[in-house]
């Protein structure tokens, strides 16, 4: 999880407490992307008030405030433990070897099926599917796939 995304969540904390932050990423340098969820489904009046609580980053940065939409950003250990079962794309940062230790990966898809709280493992797609363990710290990005 970046520094950025554990700043929000601080600074969100206090005004909207059942706001989750999933995934807060720079892009293009310039703009602050920021995917939030809510217990009871992310509105247009619950991003215009996640956007007015943040004023400190909006100067900085042009912020975008939206839901997750079908292609959920998963960036926490608990994001993939609560999706066990569904298919997934991660993005390594560096690649990383399958279980038997041959291939290496630098996108994994596949169905979630571990996390703990060192590592997310996936079978990985393929004929046959491989088992490959990405330590947290190893993930660039990763997301739910439609199935």
């Amino acid at each position: 999880m970046s520094t950025i995304q554990t700043d929000i969540e601080a600074r969100l904390a206090a005004s909207e407490p059942d706001v989750e932050v999933l995934l807060a990423e720079i892009v293009g340098g310039s703009t602050l992307r920021v995917f939030i969820d809510h217990p009871e489904g992310v509105t247009l009046a619950l991003c215009e008030r996640v956007t007015k609580a943040l004023p400190e980053v909006r100067e900085r940065y042009a912020l975008e405030v939206s839901s997750p939409g079908i292609e959920r950003p998963l960036s926490k250990p608990q994001h993939f433990h609560r999706y066990l079962g569904r298919r997934a794309r991660v993005r390594t940062i560096g690649a990383v070897r399958d279980a038997e230790g041959g291939r290496r990966h630098k996108s994994v898809t596949g169905e979630l099926v571990g996390a703990s709280n060192d590592a997310v493992t996936i079978a990985a797609d393929g004929d046959p599917p491989s088992l490959v363990a990405i330590p947290y710290a190893e993930i660039q990005r990763s997301n739910l796939i439609e199935e």
